[in-house]
């Protein structure tokens, strides 16, 4: 349903960013729990780590420079700029997480699939929110806005292209998983994220 055009306020905007990245950080500490692999930039970064030797973090910031020209360039700098919140914020819950969140055991077939829901809900806030995470999320954003391609689709196609280089990584059976975490990530932004459903502005 679209708003008419009713513009989000700063205190929305700022509890959508925070609220959108505390539920992808609360999908990465599933992830990590069972050693699964995410798509993205981030997935390409940890790729060329392993491929080169080249720290992840130099791979991720080399990686995602382009991504933000075109944020820039294409989407603006309040999209820019709260991009960047985003990702501050997730990279300070995500070392946080450790000192608040302990999981003795789970299912690695339950954090796939709970941790992939709970990222796309994450940034599906963060999209309806002119926000994202860096990264092919970027150019996804643009691609639906621009051209009519559904950014859930898109960034499926990614991440199952960087899982599949991941077979030469890890073993069969996560690789597995992390196509079902990315399946159901993607499936909720594809199904949710729909131009004209939902036109929130800022």
């Amino acid at each position: 349903m679209a708003d008419n055009g009713i513009r989000h306020g700063i205190y929305e905007d700022a509890l959508a960013l925070f609220n959108g990245t505390l539920f992808v950080a609360l999908g990465i500490v599933l992830y990590t729990k069972v050693s699964l692999v995410t798509g993205s930039a981030a997935g390409i970064a940890l790729l060329v780590q392993y491929a080169t030797g080249l720290p992840f973090g130099a791979a991720f910031v080399l990686i995602n420079l382009p991504f933000f020209w075109l944020a820039v360039r294409r989407m603006g700098w309040p999209f820019t700029l709260r991009t960047f919140a985003a990702i501050g914020l997730l990279s300070a819950m995500t070392r946080l997480a450790p000192e608040v969140i302990a999981i003795d055991r789970i299912d690695p077939l339950f954090a796939a699939i709970a941790g992939g829901a709970l990222m796309g809900v994450g940034l599906l806030i963060l999209f309806r929110h002119r926000a994202g995470l860096g990264g092919f999320s970027i150019l996804g954003l643009y691609l639906q806005d621009n051209h009519g391609i559904r950014a859930g689709w898109f960034q499926l196609a990614v991440d199952l292209a960087i899982l599949a280089a991941a077979l030469f990584f890890i073993p069969w059976q996560s690789a597995a998983l992390s196509v079902l975490g990315a399946v159901t990530l993607n499936l909720t932004l594809a199904i949710n994220h729909r131009p004209g459903r939902y036109v929130g502005m800022s």
